[in-house]
């Protein structure tokens, strides 16, 4: 995306959060977002709601559009779509998501949060704070490896950060002063049972200050956390899983799931209903004809309420078409489950049936508690349930195809099952989709036509951003979009 076009929906994003809390300090807000030296202080009510729009916008808007490309969800028509479609990336890529969306986004909001609340003894913006602070570093560290975490949000103090490596990010390193991600969601969780002089309410985007909900939000995070390092960490993603399964207070229900909310008019959307519906990036995707095709041969009743089908049938193109596509007025896209009615949303970043599939998944790969059958059970039925499918028409897809809701064969079948029904119930979320294919290589998905890329294979990273490797010697510029993660060993 353009940086005018970009930067428009960012500040829009900040206007939704400002909004949400009827306060009038966005213009200080925006002076932290250019200048994280700046010595207004802004309170933490403020900072909440801009984070977390932050985590949403870095979740949902440019990489997400790239991962359901690339996990041939959505196919591309135009724009960058089309390029990523054929495994075309570049340098110039996602450079407003790192600078506006993540570090110069909700990364620092949360830095500043933390600051700003630790003075006032508001325990509960702090806890909130580290957990998201956590899961949006999780974002980074998934899509590019190795970036600036223990150095980063200095602001003038340090302006070359060094990368500290995904290895380093996930487990932590004491000597180098590097903190695991799982102790600070950890840390995050301490605080929430600490006293707070002051809570959110209104400002808090997601759970509108339930701090209960925050605590089983945080202990998923660790599970989800977890399960993306299980291949090689094993032992140590087992005695997380234990620990949060021990706890038992993790989300259990979809009412529970970390979700931001957005607002329904121009300027408060979400980024997903903004593409999708309402910039001059709407054209540029459709919904793959390989995504119809998967949930048509399930027989899956989520589909009608996922796709669009404004002429009555599924209008759609396969990845790489191309030809002349569909016009605009006519193509399945994004439906109101993904983008709320009227761009409300929410962006779901971890849900309740997520939490099943994690769960029945590593009941098989890493032997954790739990019945993986009724886990995955659990996460088909939670996701159609969100969906709006009611409990009588579940109950009848259950008998009428107990092939597609019974686990069997091997282990590793097993696993290519959860994870195939996992990626159809994490719609709309195109980068956990992408990391579970790069985790476990499923779903299977076949090539895409006209494929070029690197090497003509699907990218499983972003390359570093063009304007981060000329200002900062510690980014390396030889690493491709074909060179695996720490955690991509399958």
């Amino acid at each position: 995306m353009k940086f005018s076009a970009i930067h428009k929906k960012w500040i829009k994003g900040v206007t939704m959060a400002c909004s949400v809390v009827a306060l009038s300090s966005c213009s200080d807000y925006l002076d932290i977002n250019q200048n994280p030296n700046n010595p207004v202080t802004v309170p933490p009510a403020t900072l909440l709601p801009s984070g977390l729009a932050g985590s949403a916008f870095s979740n949902a808007n440019d990489l997400n559009r790239f991962a359901s490309v690339i996990m041939s969800v959505t196919a591309g028509a135009n724009g960058s779509p089309f390029t990523w479609d054929r495994y075309n990336t570049d340098g110039s890529d996602f450079g407003n998501q790192w600078r506006f969306e993540l570090y110069g986004g909700a990364l620092i909001n949360y830095q500043k949060l933390i600051e700003v609340a630790q003075t006032s003894n508001s325990n509960a913006y702090v806890g909130i704070a580290k957990i998201m602070k956590a899961y949006t570093f999780s974002i980074a560290t998934d899509v590019w490896g190795d970036v600036p975490y223990s150095q980063a949000l200095q602001g003038d103090a340090n302006t070359q950060p060094r990368l500290d490596t995904q290895k380093e990010i996930y487990l932590g390193d004491n000597a180098k002063g590097i903190q695991s991600l799982f102790d600070l969601v950890k840390e995050g969780l301490a605080d929430l049972e600490k006293t707070s002089s002051t809570t959110p309410g209104s400002d808090d985007i997601v759970y509108g200050g339930t701090i209960a909900n925050w605590k089983k939000a945080g202990n998923t995070l660790l599970l989800k956390l977890a399960l993306q390092i299980s291949s090689v960490e094993p032992a140590k993603a087992k005695s997380i899983i234990d620990e949060v399964i021990q706890g038992n207070n993790y989300i259990t229900t979809n009412a529970q799931n970390l979700a931001v909310n957005f607002g329904s008019q121009v300027g408060s959307q979400s980024p997903i209903y903004t593409y999708t519906y309402n910039s001059s990036f709407s054209t540029d995707q459709l919904i793959s004809t390989r995504f119809v095709t998967l949930l048509q041969g399930l027989k899956d009743p989520r589909l009608p309420l996922f796709v669009t089908r404004p002429t009555g049938n599924y209008v759609t193109i396969d990845n790489g078409f191309a030809g002349t596509p569909p016009a605009a007025a006519n193509r399945s896209m994004f439906s109101s489950y993904v983008t709320g009615e009227n761009g409300e949303g929410p962006v779901r970043l971890i849900t309740n049936w997520q939490r099943a599939f994690i769960l029945a998944e590593s009941a098989i790969r890493l032997g954790t508690a739990g019945d993986a059958q009724k886990l995955y059970e659990e996460g088909i039925r939670t996701s159609m349930s969100s969906a709006g499918i009611s409990d009588a028409d579940i109950n009848a897809y259950f008998t009428a195809n107990p092939t597609i809701v019974t686990l069997a064969g091997s282990n590793e079948e097993k696993i290519k099952q959860i994870i195939t029904q996992k990626y159809i119930s994490l719609y709309g979320n195109g980068l956990e989709q992408w990391n579970d294919w790069r985790r476990t290589g499923y779903p299977t998905l076949a090539q895409h036509q006209n494929a070029v890329g690197v090497d003509g294979t699907r990218p499983v990273r972003a390359r570093y951003i063009d304007q981060e490797i000329a200002r900062n010697p510690n980014f390396p510029n030889n690493i491709l979009q074909n060179v695996r993660v720490w955690w991509d060993v399958n």
